[in-house]
């Protein structure tokens, strides 16, 4: 029997694979996308699914599920007081576990970034962002296998290219197979200064202020728990692909009045898509009896027990051209679209 992809996508949408193979290392890895080549076949190399919405028709191609999950740490002394540590983990590493052992460990950089689901992999692609971090800020390298050239490659964080959700690697979809990533943390007991408002305040801090790794961890949790955003099988507002729009970044004069304006480096302003699709009429828990905006947020749209990839997509079309109409924004799709379009 065929595997289904909506058995493996946090929104439980997607029809089935033509061929699945499970990768356990490295080695199966690459040789699962080389097979897939050789024979011309579309290859889909799957994670954690977390950031997917698969077309109800499937995958006409191998998918390749990444179980590799080896972690290696190079550190530099014992204690807080010591200069850094170096781990690197492998593609198939679930994310979370890596922040909760950061935590426990005291590796400073990536406890904001807790709950978010998915693998390692995944997240130089979209360079994975919340709560004012993102692992650009700790990866000091990608590896990956190039199927244009056929060999492994090492990627320095400079050369990633990354950006708000984005890196060379999404840039040129398809082409990089991330192996693995290394991390370079710091070592304390304290997090990083804290650099989202909403997070600062949860804590009882200033912004830029520092708190303890646990109490951030725990603070973020809770937080993304009350928006939906932490897996729970029997909670469908976490039947999702987290947020489904990125946040549009603006020329100051294109930022609707009254929306939120965060002014950014180059002079533009990054604006909040939850607050365009709220002021656009669509409210938490928009949509019909399949899909709908979650009732915690309204950046996730949310599978509420049976809804197939075209409901959800209906509805994602629903709700960027009631933004466009209404402010002229166009919100931009941040799960990876599979075999459909929006």
């Amino acid at each position: 029997m065929a595997e289904l992809l909506r058995t493996h996508t946090t929104l439980r949408v997607g029809g089935p694979a033509r061929r699945w193979v499970v990768a356990a290392d490295e080695r199966e890895l690459v040789a699962a996308v080389g097979e897939a080549d050789e024979r011309g076949e579309p290859l889909l190399v799957l994670g954690g699914g977390s950031n997917l919405v698969v077309a109800d028709e499937g995958f006409p191609g191998t998918v390749v599920q990444v179980r590799h999950d080896a972690l290696r740490v190079d550190q530099d002394g014992e204690g807080p007081s010591c200069g850094g540590v170096s781990v690197t983990a492998g593609a198939g590493h679930d994310w979370d576990e890596l922040v909760s052992t950061a935590v426990e460990k005291g590796w400073v950089g990536v406890e904001a970034l807790s709950g978010i689901p998915g693998t390692v992999g995944a997240t130089p692609i979209q360079n994975v962002g919340a709560y004012g971090q993102e692992v650009a800020q700790t990866i000091a390298s990608v590896r990956v296998w190039d199927r244009r050239l056929r060999g492994v490659r090492t990627f320095a964080a400079a050369d990633c290219g990354f950006g708000y959700r984005s890196s060379r690697f999404k840039a040129d979809p398809g082409r990089h197979v991330v192996l693995d990533v290394t991390f370079q943390f710091r070592q304390g007991d304290l997090g990083a200064p804290v650099a989202y408002a909403e997070l600062a305040r949860t804590l009882g801090v200033e912004t830029g202020q520092r708190a303890p790794l646990a109490d951030v961890r725990a603070a973020v949790l809770g937080l993304r728990r009350g928006k939906g955003m932490v897996l729970d099988a029997e909670d469908h507002d976490t039947w999702s692909a987290g947020s489904f729009f990125t946040n549009p970044v603006l020329p100051p004069a294109e930022v609707p009045e009254g929306a939120p304006a965060w002014p950014q480096p180059d002079g533009t302003v990054k604006t909040s898509a939850a607050w365009l699709i709220e002021h656009a009429g669509f409210t938490k828990g928009y949509g019909g009896p399949t899909a709908s905006l979650s009732t915690k947020h309204t950046l996730a749209l949310t599978n509420r027990g049976d809804a197939s990839a075209a409901d959800v997509l209906a509805l994602a079309r629903e709700i960027r051209d009631g933004v466009q109409a209404r402010f002229g924004v166009r919100l931009v799709n941040e799960p990876v679209l599979v075999g459909c379009e929006l």
